[in-house]
């Protein structure tokens, strides 16, 4: 839903377009780099820079990485389906190292795309590398100034008909070899002497600027995928903070109607959930509240009738209605600030308890030292009642009261402990039950009805808190919780 009513986009068909301009962006950032950083050319290498590595001299080809040298007991094995070099080539760097031709191995190495290439027979895609000797008055004649003898090589790029025209030619020199091969010739010891192009480093400048230009683009889509993503997802977060919200506060402000279509619909529903809510909260209140009050005119007929009673019968009725008057009078008060719509501010729970104890006056109340400043957003009126509850409480059953506040697990937690008997393990939760007085409470008589607890509870529950009490040999405890501010 938009703002103003109108359905939004479903959350699937904005995961679809998500997905699109994702491929659509991978698609375009792979065509820029096949088209504005195609891969190197292969390495070209003379056969005479081979042969004269293979005698000892220079590493360090014309054309072409830096070769490698080394002595193998054995000549490299050739791979399962080479290449093979042309028979010319192998001979012709058996010429030049002036030994015979079986002493000489020469071998192509295919590439990774290579054989892929072969692997799918994609034929017309391999690069094919096509030696023509042409020898002088043999396939055409010499261009003016070369020498006889002189060959002369060219490179085909082999289409799906067959070699297309030539795509270059290179410079006049000795059979070429290209990529990666191996070149090997026995000594009079019987091993291998074997010369190799040296191995490209993992990153060469090609796949650095390749990873560089992807970073870029990495960069520059990022930040539109997350803008897309949160379009979708901040509709679900205002859902989240909004129960959140509903189970602190049931009275708090409806959820805007704003989102993808399910998400409207799904707050539609959740604000009409809470209004019910809300209403059935208020008309069992106000239902109590009118019942609590009406108590009170019989009350006050049994207290007339009773003036010519007996003083005996008359004291024990009065001392009855009196605690009845007391228990409809805690009801209606409940009842009163339940009711009564107040808003939510900052707290800092510690000075709040801080000042409730300096109100007890003459009451063993302190606070302990080792308490923090904690903040909540609660309503003031309400957590006075509460911790007033609980402080009356530890001062009437357990002589004095020591209250501790700190933080845990994004929670404020205040601990309220006494020095009374404590509580048995069936009364724990029983005495949160409204009207219901533990055995200790009946025998020491302070004069309460029994609501205390379960007002402070319900305040704490209203909240998005709780109440619960621990009993130990050191008398009870009243552990309070309630969510941290989250502002």
């Amino acid at each position: 839903m938009t703002p103003n009513g109108r359905s939004g986009a479903p959350i699937g068909l904005q995961l679809v377009a998500l997905l699109l301009v994702s491929l659509v962006a991978a698609q375009v950032m792979t065509f820029a780099v096949v088209v504005l950083m195609p891969p190197p050319p292969q390495a070209v290498y003379r056969l005479e820079d081979v042969a004269q590595a293979l005698k000892g001299g220079s590493l360090t080809p014309r054309f072409g990485r830096p070769l490698v040298r080394e002595m193998l007991p054995a000549p490299p094995p050739e791979p399962a389906d080479p290449p093979a070099p042309s028979a010319h080539a192998r001979r012709q760097l058996a010429v030049l190292l002036s030994v015979p031709e079986d002493d000489v191995r020469l071998t192509q190495h295919l590439t990774f795309p290579g054989r892929l290439h072969r692997t799918l027979g994609i034929g017309g895609q391999a690069m094919e590398v096509r030696h023509e000797t042409m020898m002088a008055g043999a396939l055409e004649p010499p261009p003016p100034g070369e020498p006889p003898g002189r060959r002369r090589f060219r490179v085909f790029i082999a289409g799906p008909a067959g070699g297309p025209p030539p795509m270059m030619a290179l410079r006049e020199m000795g059979p070429p070899m290209f990529g990666e091969f191996s070149a090997a010739v026995r000594q009079s010891d019987g091993r291998w002497l074997v010369v190799r192009p040296q191995p490209e480093p993992f990153l060469n400048d090609w796949q650095g600027r390749v990873l560089l230009w992807l970073a870029g683009c990495l960069l520059l889509v990022a930040p539109l995928g997350y803008f897309f993503a949160r379009r979708i997802t901040a509709p679900l977060d205002r859902f989240a903070r909004a129960a959140e919200t509903l189970g602190r506060d049931p009275s708090g402000p409806l959820m805007a109607l704003s989102g993808p279509a399910e998400v409207g619909a799904a707050a539609r529903a959740f604000n009409d959930m809470q209004v019910r809510l809300k209403r059935f909260i208020d008309d069992r209140t106000a239902m109590v509240g009118a019942i609590s009050h009406d108590l009170r005119t019989p009350l006050a007929r049994i207290r007339f009738k009773l003036e010519g009673a007996p003083k005996p019968v008359k004291d024990a009725v009065l001392a009855d209605v009196a605690q009845m008057e007391a228990m409809i009078t805690s009801v209606l008060a409940f009842i009163r600030d339940a009711s009564a719509a107040r808003p939510r501010e900052r707290l800092d729970l510690l000075s709040l308890l801080e000042c409730l104890v300096d109100d007890a006056g003459g009451q063993d109340l302190s606070v302990l030292e080792a308490s923090v400043p904690v903040t909540v957003e609660a309503d003031a009126l309400g957590l006075q009642r509460l911790f007033g509850n609980l402080l009356d409480n530890a001062v009437k059953y357990g002589a004095r009261g020591r209250v501790r506040v700190f933080q845990d697990d994004g929670h404020a937690v205040v601990e309220i402990a006494d020095d009374g008997p404590g509580l048995g393990a069936g009364d724990l939760e029983r005495v949160f039950q409204p009207f219901y007085r533990a055995e200790a409470a009946r025998t020491l008589d302070g004069g309460g009805v029994g609501l205390g607890l379960a007002v402070a509870r319900s305040i704490a529950r209203a909240h998005g808190g709780d109440v619960v009490l621990v009993s130990s040999a050191a008398g009870l405890t009243a552990r309070v919780r309630l969510p941290l501010s989250v502002r």
